[in-house]
């Protein structure tokens, strides 16, 4: 796997991790049919692997024994068309989730991260929801009677300062505001856990992860899910001119034939 030996750091194996990451969700999601397409259960033994460039790919497992890294789940093809394939796909997606954790202890193991280092690697990673929460929808949990209006909309100061956990259908056009820093250790003041860990999970429909700071944001007006202005090659200039935003997911569907 090209880039694989890079990384010495739990910083940086996590940010191989993420990496990786982002390819597998990417092909759960976004391009999803083109994945779907790959795995033909009539060829051999397929894998699905995250690259560390964001990118993906379907493809035989590695041939030299052991492997250089580990392998992910042989044969995901084979199960395609005996399921629903929105089994299929959550079914993908658990043994993805496995694999990167494999790949990024393995990493620790090889470069000898300590226990303070093997527990900062997995607290990163813990942060992020996994491939299986995205694929499935749980990692976000919409609040119908809670609503975060927009800063541009309403003036709320506590609920405006974070991205919403329900986009609003008004406010596509206009990013979340910036939310409030937290500390590294993840405590939170005043009691709002609750209100923190449910905007926090506020997901990019295109690459899976969490909202960041100065980011802008627009929602889809179909789906209802949020995309970094960058994955849909948005700007905030552009976002004022559209009067319903269709992200391409949503832009590409066809209806099916009579």
């Amino acid at each position: 796997m090209e880039g694989a030996y890079n990384s010495r750091t739990p910083e940086e194996v996590f940010r191989d991790f993420r990496a990786r990451r982002a390819g597998i969700v990417k092909a759960l999601t976004t391009e999803v049919e083109r994945f779907y397409g790959m795995c033909d259960p009539e060829k051999e033994n397929l894998c699905l692997y995250g690259l560390p460039n964001e990118t993906w790919e379907v493809n035989l497992p590695a041939e030299e024994v052991p492997p250089e890294l580990p392998e992910p789940v042989l044969g995901i093809n084979f199960a395609r068309d005996g399921m629903d394939e929105k089994d299929w796909l959550a079914l993908v997606a658990v043994h993805s989730d496995a694999w990167l954790l494999a790949v990024a202890f393995y990493f620790g193991a090889r470069f000898g991260f300590d226990k303070e280092s093997r527990r900062r690697l997995f607290n990163m990673i813990n942060n992020l929801p996994t491939i299986y929460e995205v694929v499935t929808g749980t990692a976000k949990k919409p609040s119908k009677d809670k609503t975060t209006p927009n800063s541009s909309t309403k003036s709320n100061t506590k609920s405006g300062s974070k991205p919403p956990s329900r986009p609003p259908m008004d406010s596509h056009s206009k990013p979340p505001s910036k939310p409030k820093e937290e500390d590294e250790s993840g405590e939170e003041e005043n009691g709002e856990e609750g209100g923190e860990e449910e905007q926090g999970n506020t997901l990019c429909g295109s690459c899976g992860t969490n909202y960041g700071t100065d980011e802008f944001w627009i929602c889809c007006d179909l789906c209802e899910r949020w995309f970094h202005g960058k994955c849909v090659k948005i700007t905030p200039a552009r976002a004022e001119h559209i009067k319903q935003y269709k992200c391409p997911d949503c832009s590409s569907k066809r209806p099916r034939g009579v």
